[in-house]
């Protein structure tokens, strides 16, 4: 069974850090293209950062330079440090597999299948 979990979301004052990390089982994880991307209230849905099977990485303009993707193949695992967090930044973060599913023009992406997502809270 395919399952991708996210947590490590939260509430953070605006400047401040958090780290998400998400597991992922059923399928070939190491050879396999995988991102985040987040949603807000109201706002569409957007590509954050994606990493490849040879660790090459991808961010959107809005979060270069805050947040850093890794993944560590040995655990199936993927991790999001988020640092410098803005207001902007408040959304429900996904952890995704690469697929056909939906394409980010931002990151020039394509994401396959995600978890249920963590709960991202900047305030001022």
């Amino acid at each position: 069974q395919v399952q991708l979990v996210e947590s490590g979301g939260g509430s953070v004052q605006a400047g401040g850090s958090l780290r998400l990390s998400c597991a992922a089982s059923g399928f070939p994880y190491s050879s396999r293209f995988m991102g985040w991307f987040r949603q807000g209230p109201g706002k569409e849905r957007e590509g954050v950062a994606y990493i490849d099977s040879a660790y090459t990485t991808r961010y959107a303009e809005s979060v270069k330079g805050r947040f850093t993707i890794s993944r560590d193949n040995a655990k199936n695992s993927l991790y999001l440090q988020m640092n410098s967090l803005k207001l902007e930044d408040s959304a429900m973060y996904f952890c995704a597999a690469s697929g056909r599913t939906w394409y980010s023009p931002d990151l020039q992406f394509w994401f396959g299948f995600w978890g249920q997502g963590t709960q991202v809270n900047v305030s001022s």
